[in-house]
């Protein structure tokens, strides 16, 4: 209990002091996007000061010069809504398909609302469907990169079934390239009384690879097929590293 009570409590109270003055600017109208990136930095600073390791590849392995992207990950914790914008600022702007519940919150909510995401309710899927293909359109058109997580829910276990095709569909739509994203996040869990608030285990190493643009030309089910090889693969590399070291 003590490995994960201190860093958690400390961390906790870094990042009420981060998100409370990002919140402070956000209903001053002053919350730029680079100061959302500063933000996701200096959240990720907090981990790594509380023992989490961060592991993260292909950002600079890739050629980024034909962006914007949709980027399409798999979706395990609260961390990597927090956290991937710092990893992708070298790469482009970004903000984030949301729901629309996150932005109710009472602090987290006027910030995430600085990174003008596209929102769902999950109630009806092809207004869902729509929404995401106009206000990502939208985006896109404007040179803003879009990160979709297309589970309905956080899993730590990856189910190719329940990663839609909603990330494939809006690349198409818009005509960019979609990357993919493998990423390993429990040492943020999840909270017995409020999701985004769990213990943070430092022991679990945070990993995130990006994979390399992928054209998707009339058949994008080639190209979700390679979206989700890519994220299959890298997880089970992982397990299979860490069984290994047992």
């Amino acid at each position: 209990m003590f490995r994960v009570f201190f860093p958690s409590v400390l961390f906790y109270a870094q990042a009420a002091a981060h998100i409370g003055s990002a919140a402070y600017q956000a209903r001053r109208g002053r919350l730029t996007n680079a100061r959302l990136v500063q933000g996701s930095h200096a959240l990720r600073r907090s981990l790594e000061a509380v023992g989490v390791r961060f592991e993260i590849s292909g950002v600079e392995d890739a050629d980024w010069t034909g962006g914007p992207y949709v980027f399409a990950a798999n979706h395990m914790s609260a961390l990597e809504t927090q956290i991937l914008p710092s990893i992708l600022s070298s790469v482009a702007p970004c903000t984030f398909v949301v729901k629309s519940s996150l932005l109710r919150y009472p602090v987290f909510g006027p910030v995430l609302k600085g990174f003008d995401p596209i929102v769902v309710d999950r109630v009806d899927p092809r207004a869902d469907l729509r929404q995401v293909l106009s206000e990502g359109g939208k985006r896109l058109a404007a040179g803003m990169s879009v990160i979709v997580f297309p589970q309905a829910h956080r899993t730590v276990a990856f189910d190719r079934k329940g990663f839609n095709t909603i990330g494939v569909r809006l690349a198409r739509a818009a005509g960019v390239p979609i990357v993919p994203i493998a990423l390993q996040t429990s040492a943020w869990s999840e909270g017995r009384w409020l999701q985004d608030i769990g213990w943070i285990v430092p022991k679990r190493p945070v990993r995130f690879a990006v994979g390399a643009p992928i054209t998707i030309d009339a058949d994008s089910r080639g190209a979700q097929e390679q979206v989700v090889e890519f994220i299959e693969s890298r997880l089970s590399a992982w397990d299979d590293a860490a069984s290994q070291s047992h």
